[in-house]
C-alpha cells in the first residue's frame, strides 16, 4: 500500500509539472504574438474578436502634409468609456489638422511613432503596446487605441470617460458634523478622495487585476512607514491567489482573502466614507478598493470596530464615550432580549417580580402557541418585514414598514395569535439592532442560536451559548491581528480608544494589534487651564507652562 501511494504521488507531481510547462509555453505563445504591419490585418482580426459588439468603434483616417508619404492610421476606441472631448480635440483634430505645429523635416515624413507621440498628441497618458492581447484590454480599459499602416506596435492612449455617479452623501453610513461626501464606483475616484485627506508621498497604491472575464481593477492602499510590510504582503498574497471569471464589488474579494470564512462575524471592514478609510489608513491598516463598487474595505479588523463611527472622533470625548456605551447596550439588548425572555417566562418564573408575571400571565392568555413559538413566529415576521424594507423601493418599503410595525403587530395581538409583551420584546429588539448595522446580520443570525438554547435549556442554555460565544470570537483572526484586542490579550494602553473614547490628546499611539511601524502617533501637549493671572490678561505665561511628557 505504500508503495502504490508513493507511485500515485510521484505520477500526481509530474502531472502538475507537466500542465505547469504546457502554461508557460502557452503565455510564452502569447507574449511573442505581435501585432502585424499591415494595419487592415490587425483590424480584422480585431473585428473578429468583437464580433456582433456594436459598441466598438474605428475611425480609419490619413494624415501627413505630404500626400506621397500619407500615413494610414485608425483610432480603435468601445463608444461609452472613453472621452469624446479628448477623442476628438486631442487625438485626431492635432493628427488631421496641426501638422503645420511640426518643423518642416519632420512634416516632411511622419514615420515615427514617438515623434506622433511626442509632437502631436496632446494627452496626458500615452504608452507604447506589441501584442493584440493588451490592444484588448486597452480597448476594453476605455482607452483609444492609434493604430498605423506599416508599425508593429500601438499606441495606448489615455481617454477614459463615460458616464458616472458623482460624489454624494453616503447612504449608510449618515454624518451630522463630520465630512459628507460618499464614494463612487469610479476606482480613481475614490483613490483621489483618499489622497486629498492623506496629502503623504508615503501612501502608498498598488494595482492588480482580478477576474478572467471581468479583468477588474483592484488598488491597495497603505502607508509606508507606517503599516508592517508583512501585513501588506499577505493581503497581496491573498489577492493574487484569487482565480475567478468576475469580481463586482468588495464582498466578493471579502470572501476570497478573509481568515474565518464561516464566523457571522465580520472580519474585514467596509466603510463608503473616505474620511473613515484615512483614519484606518493612518493607524496602520491596508485598504483595498475595487472598482465599480462604493465601498473601501480595511484591514486587519477588530471587534471594537463594530461601535464606533468616524464621527466619534469629530465630537467631544463624553459624547463619543456615551454614545458608544449606548451602542454596546444596543448590541446586548438585540442578542439576548428575545432569549431572556423565553428563559424568564418558561423556566424562571420565580425571577420575574410578582406584579409583573400577573400582568404578562394576562397577556398570554388564550394564546394558542407556547412562548418559545410566538416568539419564532415574531421574530420571523420581523425578518422578513426588514428585508422586503430593503429590498423595495424607498416609498413602498416606508410603507410596508409601517404597515408590518403598526397594522400586522396590533391586529395579530387582538386576534389572539400573539401576546403584547412579545410583540414589545421584538420591537424593542428591533430598534436596538438599528443602532449596530455593522453587526446586523451576524446578530440576526445568533440570536436564533441563543433563542434554541433558551427553549430548551433557560438561563443554563443562555450561558453555554454565551461561552460559546466568547470561545469563538478569542479565536478568531484578522490577517494575523487578534478580533477582541485590546481585551483579548490585555493591551492596556490601547482602552483609549475603546467602549471608552479617550481625548484626542490622549491617544498618543497607535493601535498595537496592527503592529505599525511608526507606534507614535502625536506628541501634542493636553491643554490646561489658565491660571487667575491670564484669565485677567488673556496671554498666557509661555515661561510657567509646565511641559507634559506622555
Amino acid at each position: 500500500m505504500r508503495y502504490t501511494a508513493k507511485l500515485i504521488r510521484l505520477f500526481k507531481e509530474r502531472q502538475k509539472k507537466r500542465r505547469t510547462s504546457t502554461d508557460a509555453r502557452q503565455h510564452e505563445e502569447e507574449i511573442l504574438q505581435l501585432l502585424s504591419s499591415k494595419l487592415q490585418k490587425n483590424l480584422a482580426a480585431l473585428r473578429a474578436t468583437f464580433e456582433d459588439s456594436s459598441d466598438l468603434l474605428i475611425r480609419e483616417f490619413s494624415f501627413g502634409t505630404n500626400k506621397d508619404k500619407e500615413v494610414k492610421a485608425a483610432l480603435i476606441f468601445l463608444d461609452g468609456l472613453t472621452n469624446p472631448t479628448i477623442i476628438n480635440d486631442s487625438i485626431i483634430k492635432p493628427l488631421m489638422h496641426d501638422n503645420h505645429l511640426l518643423y518642416e523635416e519632420e512634416a516632411s515624413d511622419l514615420s515615427d511613432l514617438d515623434l506622433i507621440r511626442n509632437r502631436l498628441l496632446s494627452v496626458g497618458v500615452v504608452k507604447t503596446i506589441y501584442t493584440p492581447n493588451e490592444v484588448i484590454e486597452a480597448c476594453l480599459s476605455g482607452n483609444a487605441i492609434l493604430m498605423t499602416d506599416g508599425f508593429c506596435q500601438a499606441l495606448d492612449i489615455g481617454a477614459k470617460g463615460g458616464k458616472e455617479r458623482a460624489v454624494a452623501e453616503p447612504v449608510s453610513e449618515t454624518s451630522v458634523r463630520g465630512p459628507r461626501e460618499g464614494f463612487t464606483e469610479n476606482l480613481r475616484t475614490n483613490t483621489a478622495m483618499i489622497r486629498r485627506k492623506i496629502k503623504d508621498p508615503s501612501l502608498k497604491i498598488r494595482s492588480a487585476v482580478i477576474g478572467a472575464r471581468t479583468h477588474t481593477q483592484v488598488n491597495l492602499l497603505y502607508i509606508d512607514g507606517i503599516v508592517d510590510p508583512d501585513l501588506v504582503d499577505e493581503v497581496e498574497r491573498r489577492l493574487k491567489k484569487i482565480d475567478t471569471d468576475a469580481i463586482l464589488a468588495t464582498g466578493y474579494v471579502e470572501q476570497y482573502i478573509e481568515d474565518n470564512p464561516y464566523t457571522p462575524f465580520p472580519v474585514i471592514w467596509c466603510s463608503e466614507k473616505p474620511d473613515a478609510v484615512a483614519g484606518k489608513l493612518l493607524e496602520g491598516r491596508v485598504a483595498v478598493a475595487v472598482d465599480g463598487t462604493p465601498f473601501v474595505m480595511t484591514m486587519p479588523m477588530l471587534f471594537i470596530e463594530n461601535f464606533q463611527t468616524a464621527e466619534d472622533y469629530i465630537s467631544r470625548s463624553h459624547y463619543a464615550t456615551s454614545m458608544r456605551i449606548l451602542r454596546l447596550i444596543a448590541f446586548t439588548i438585540s442578542l439576548f432580549a428575545p432569549a431572556l425572555y423565553i428563559a424568564f417566562t418558561t423556566f424562571h418564573q420565580e425571577l420575574i417580580p410578582t406584579t409583573l408575571l400577573f400582568t404578562t400571565a394576562a397577556s398570554s392568555e388564550g394564546i394558542p402557541f407556547p412562548a418559545p413559538v410566538e416568539m419564532g413566529i415574531m421574530m420571523l415576521i420581523f425578518e422578513i418585514l426588514r428585508e422586503a424594507g430593503v429590498r423595495m423601493p424607498r416609498p413602498i418599503g416606508q410603507t410596508i414598514s409601517i404597515v408590518g410595525a403598526l397594522v400586522m403587530g396590533e391586529a395579530a395581538v387582538q386576534a389572539g395569535i400573539v401576546g403584547a409583551p412579545v410583540v414589545i420584546v421584538v420591537a424593542i429588539t428591533a430598534v436596538s439592532s438599528f443602532a449596530i448595522p455593522f453587526l446586523m446580520d451576524a446578530v440576526s443570525i445568533i440570536r436564533w442560536f441563543l433563542l434554541i438554547l433558551a427553549s430548551t435549556m433557560g438561563n443554563l442554555g443562555i450561558t453555554i451559548g454565551v461561552f460559546i460565544l466568547l470561545i469563538h470570537l478569542s479565536s478568531l483572526r484578522s490577517f494575523g491581528a487578534h478580533y477582541l484586542a485590546p481585551l483579548a490579550p490585555f493591551q492596556r494602553r490601547d482602552l483609549k480608544d475603546t467602549a471608552v473614547r479617550a481625548p484626542l490628546w490622549a491617544m498618543h499611539t497607535r493601535p498595537r494589534a496592527t503592529n505599525p511601524q511608526d507606534l507614535k502617533r502625536q506628541r501634542s501637549n493636553p491643554p490646561r487651564n489658565p491660571s487667575s493671572s491670564e484669565k485677567a490678561t488673556g496671554v498666557r505665561n509661555h515661561d510657567k507652562e509646565q511641559q507634559y511628557d506622555p
